[in-house]
């Protein structure tokens, strides 16, 4: 049987409990795994990602954290203003709160990886933000347009949580751009009927 820690904590942050599961070596690379949209740090182990990764937990530790995505991206009748100040508070919960608590737990030195199993809008935005406080990326089926979950509408801290709009917008003498070509980026896309772009509803 595969070992789960649990841990939570109250968020100063986003001023509500959230949970973190761990699996693995205290020694593997670090992995913060973002579940998908709407889903919890349990997300990752139902969907039977923990079992196929069984043989491989001896040299990673992941991570899986909750959302706040029925508050953010999925709150379509919301208050898009308020929406965008809450996605960037998961942000800051995420930087300020989750990544030193990984520090503590893993012993291996080496900087995490931000991954999504469908929860790829996340992690692109945590490690396309903070490039130097990751080594890479792996997105899997993600939207990178914030505006797809705001009908259109964005206001500058949405943006910062957009990357497809960050990203076009960096100047090409940004420090970022060589930490970016020194990490592993993986942004990968399906071909199945969930691909379509009308019918996405992955963060």
């Amino acid at each position: 049987m595969i070992h789960c820690k649990e841990v939570n904590w109250h968020s100063r942050h986003l001023d509500r409990n959230m949970n973190i599961r761990i699996y693995g070596s205290a020694d593997g690379t670090p992995i913060l795994v973002f579940p998908t949209q709407d889903a919890m740090s349990d997300n990752f182990e139902n969907f039977g990602m923990i079992d196929a990764l069984a043989n491989d937990l001896g040299r990673v530790q992941l991570f899986c954290v909750d959302t706040v995505d029925t508050e953010t991206w999925s709150n379509t009748w919301g208050d898009k203003a308020w929406r965008a100040w809450r996605q960037e508070a998961y942000y800051t919960y995420i930087i300020s709160e989750v990544l030193p608590f990984i520090s503590m737990e893993n012993s291996s030195g080496r900087t995490p990886l931000a991954a999504g199993s469908l929860g790829a809008m996340h992690a692109a935005i945590v490690f396309f933000r903070r490039p130097d406080l990751f080594g890479g990326v792996l997105a899997l089926s993600g939207v990178y347009d914030a505006k797809f979950f705001t009908d259109g509408w964005m206001d500058g801290m949405l943006y910062e949580n957009s990357p497809l709009d960050f990203l076009s917008n960096m100047p090409a003498d940004h420090p970022y751009i060589e930490l970016y070509n020194q990490r592993r980026i993986v942004l990968c896309v399906g071909q199945g009927a969930w691909e379509d772009e009308g019918r996405r509803t992955t963060a």
